[in-house]
């Protein structure tokens, strides 16, 4: 049974219990015996808000767990001069009005010096906020919505994004989209996402490179299913009825392996080609009851891409430590936690303020870079040079046998003509 409340270190004080012993050290002080640092081994307290129940509870699950991993290796080494970092980590259940409760929480009454936001975009977004108001460090781990860090009016100098973005993975989907599409005649399109911010903008996205690769490209429908719907049948139908020869959604986790099932028994993915940005993570390839042959994907976390030592040893270790399988959430939130610690070694400093200098344009080295590496772009405060990559799917090891690898100079370059025609630059 999941718990809604954890902690990965002993509880501590009350802050009113270590005024009062700092008031009796002072006192020791003063009659000749010398004073001792109370700050010298206090945990430095990180808070973490996410979906640890429901439909979609991999999510926190799997992020709690690979933060944990990277954790226990930091304070293992002896954590930050000596302080170790203590997690608290809080359950939304999914509702992004908890997760803004939470997290203000976490900050004000738990005495927490920085957030590591664990939400899917619809918490994210209230995180933000929570953020923006405090001023407290916040490194968002898992919202994917393009507009959280590249429309300027949601920038705050606090808060800093370790996700993927929507818009690179549309920009290399729809590259891969435009040229299979024209190599098999997919004219006719309709999309089956989330209505929510990720799911309407990545989707628009999508398209939006999809005809730049392929002009003959035409969207003839769109169906936009609640997130965490549990019937697909209405859905379904109106695909069916339109009868497209591709479809291309975002739906991710429990809602796109529950459409797949679901669509199996009206056969909607016969014939036609399914393009699923967010098919090739472990989460959805092994709850799948009868995956469709040749479904195109988006990478999101596989040990085999990158294909390297680094990568396949961390999710190795992952499997090792808890008996499942990494996810992307999981990669994501180990990474957040990794440019978090560099950046206080850089800044020499637990205080916000200078951990959020320092994270501007920070390279890390990371298991899951293209070539190895990690940045935090300064201008946008967004991951960027993470292993991205779409190609068709399949039912076993690797699961994308012959992925096509984004190119981040292309992907720089019509990023920010997209950002010029949103208003954003």
């Amino acid at each position: 049974m999941t718990q809604n409340k954890q902690n990965t270190s002993p509880s501590l004080p009350s802050r009113r219990k270590l005024i009062q012993g700092a008031a009796a050290i002072t006192g020791l002080s003063a009659i000749g015996l010398p004073a001792i640092s109370l700050a010298q081994n206090k945990p430095i307290r990180v808070g973490m808000p996410t979906i640890l129940s429901g439909r979609v509870a991999t999510l926190g699950i799997s992020s709690s767990n690979a933060i944990k991993l990277e954790l226990e290796k930091f304070n293992k080494a002896g954590g930050f001069g000596g302080r170790p970092i203590e997690l608290i980590i809080r359950d939304s259940k999914g509702q992004p009005q908890e997760a803004a409760r939470i997290a203000r929480e976490l900050v004000n009454s738990e005495d927490c010096e920085m957030l590591i936001d664990g939400e899917a975009s619809s918490g994210a977004f209230a995180v933000h906020e929570v953020a923006r108001d405090l001023g407290v460090l916040c490194i968002h781990t898992n919202s994917e919505t393009s507009s959280l860090t590249a429309d300027p009016k949601q920038r705050i100098p606090n808060a800093f994004r370790c996700a993927r973005q929507g818009v690179h993975d549309s920009i290399v989907g729809g590259a891969y989209a435009g040229r299979v599409s024209k190599e098999k005649g997919l004219t006719k399109w309709m999309s089956a996402s989330p209505d929510y911010a990720y799911g309407r903008d990545t989707t628009a996205e999508f398209f939006y490179y999809a005809k730049h690769f392929n002009k003959d490209i035409e969207v003839v429908g769109e169906v936009w299913p609640k997130l965490f719907q549990p019937d697909y049948s209405e859905i379904i139908t109106r695909i069916v009825q339109e009868r497209p020869q591709a479809i291309y959604s975002c739906l991710w986790g429990g809602d796109l392996s529950s459409f797949i099932d679901q669509a199996s028994i009206y056969a909607l993915l016969n014939g036609r080609d399914f393009f699923a940005v967010n098919m090739a993570d472990y989460t959805v390839l092994t709850a799948v009851k009868n995956l469709p042959k040749g479904i195109h994907s988006g990478n999101r976390y596989l040990r085999s891409f990158p294909n390297t030592p680094a990568n396949q040893a961390w999710g190795d270790a992952y499997r090792a430590a808890y008996k499942d399988l990494p996810t992307n959430w999981a990669w994501q939130t180990a990474a957040g936690f990794n440019f978090l610690v560099e950046a206080m070694k850089k800044a020499d400093s637990t205080d916000g303020k200078k951990i959020a200098d320092a994270l501007r344009g920070l390279t890390i080295d990371s298991p899951f870079g293209t070539n190895g590496k990690l940045t935090m772009r300064a201008e946008d405060q967004t991951l960027v040079d993470y292993a991205v990559g779409w190609g068709v799917v399949d039912t076993k090891e690797p699961y994308m046998s012959d992925p096509s690898v984004g190119d981040w100079t292309q992907i720089v370059e019509l990023e920010n003509e997209w950002k010029k025609s949103k208003g954003y630059i």
